[in-house]
């Protein structure tokens, strides 16, 4: 597991137990357990805590992942993730975005959580946290994540190599996100509910919110090539001309833009990078024309059971009758 690497978010099933302790052997055994190099196993072992943050910011980058693109041809599933990594696809651009995001995302709430002995709740001046700590709120801890995550990727000088540079704009693209959601939240302590006293903290956004910005991002995702900059020396990426004009020297991506170097596969089919679309059910008013790859639906009627008239009961229990109707599914053919 290396979110700069080609194995980001691949290895969720060889994670081992869930369970167990983040303190002494417990949490050196989870450092060995996950996927990382072998600095990486290091800092791991160094930081208590962390293991767990790790195993956390996998499954919420994977999940949300899923979620964004359930609609999709790609639907982001676990087969075909490895050699999906290794090719410079959009799908692989939101990959590394949305890992990143979400362990930036993990760590700073870990570390308000007191779940990580180096960190604790945001420190940032002017916010009186102290004040916060004392009525029992604390601020999410973005300041230590994007510093430790710095450390933790080592991003290192990359030369002309385009996939790496590509993959570093990427990740970074996917820790702006997170900072793009962190918002001051205050509560008011005066009588009544007045402001006489009033209690600030930084808190990030819903990870769902950070996810379907990186979305868009996908969907306007820019093709890019590398280009010498002969003023610094190196090479760097540049993109289409946008507004139609051709300027002298192709603009370079946004910070913001998710970019990539190679069209992406339909994804109809079985092949190395997915399972194909066939069997996946769909929206006959809206995506089965593209999901099923024009080999048309199979449209099947079953029976479910549910929850209705519910009436709540003196004193403290819900009575529910099971009612039962028709739905219709649709599926992509073969």
């Amino acid at each position: 597991f290396s979110l700069t690497g080609k194995e980001a978010l691949s290895h969720l099933p060889s994670l081992g137990p869930s369970g167990g302790s983040a303190q002494g052997r417990g949490h050196l055994k989870q450092c060995e357990l996950l996927q990382l190099s072998r600095r990486q196993k290091r800092l791991c072992r160094r930081e208590p805590g962390l293991a767990e943050t790790l195993r956390d910011s996998i499954r919420l980058g994977i999940l949300e992942c899923q979620v964004q693109f359930r609609s999709e041809r790609w639907n982001c599933s676990l087969e075909g993730r490895t050699s999906l990594l290794k090719r410079g696809f959009k799908e692989t651009a939101f990959l590394f975005a949305v890992s990143s995001a979400a362990l930036t995302h993990s760590l700073a709430r870990a570390c308000s959580a007191g779940r990580m002995e180096r960190c604790t709740c945001d420190d940032s001046p002017g916010l009186e946290n102290r004040k916060a700590w004392q009525w029992g709120v604390c601020g999410d801890n973005l300041k230590y994540s994007t510093k430790f995550l710095k450390k933790f990727l080592g991003q290192k000088r990359i030369g002309k190599d385009l996939r790496a540079r590509v993959d570093i704009h990427n990740t970074n693209v996917g820790i702006k996100a997170v900072k793009n959601g962190l918002r001051t939240t205050c509560k008011c302590h005066g009588v009544s509910g007045s402001c006489a006293v009033r209690t600030c903290w930084k808190q990030l956004s819903p990870f769902h919110e950070i996810g379907r910005l990186l979305k868009l991002r996908y969907d306007d995702a820019v093709k890019v090539f590398s280009t010498s900059n002969d003023a610094v020396g190196h090479s760097e990426l540049a993109g289409p001309p946008r507004h139609g004009h051709a300027p002298r020297h192709p603009p370079a991506p946004r910070a913001t833009d998710l970019v990539y170097v190679e069209d992406s596969p339909s994804f109809c089919r079985p092949s190395k990078y997915s399972l194909g679309t066939a069997g996946r059910t769909c929206s006959r008013e809206g995506n089965c024309d593209s999901m099923c790859c024009g080999r048309g639906y199979n449209t099947q009627s079953r029976l479910v059971t549910f929850s209705c008239h519910c009436q709540v009961q003196w004193c403290c229990y819900v009575e529910c009758q099971q009612c039962m109707q028709e739905e219709v599914v649709y599926s992509c053919k073969q």
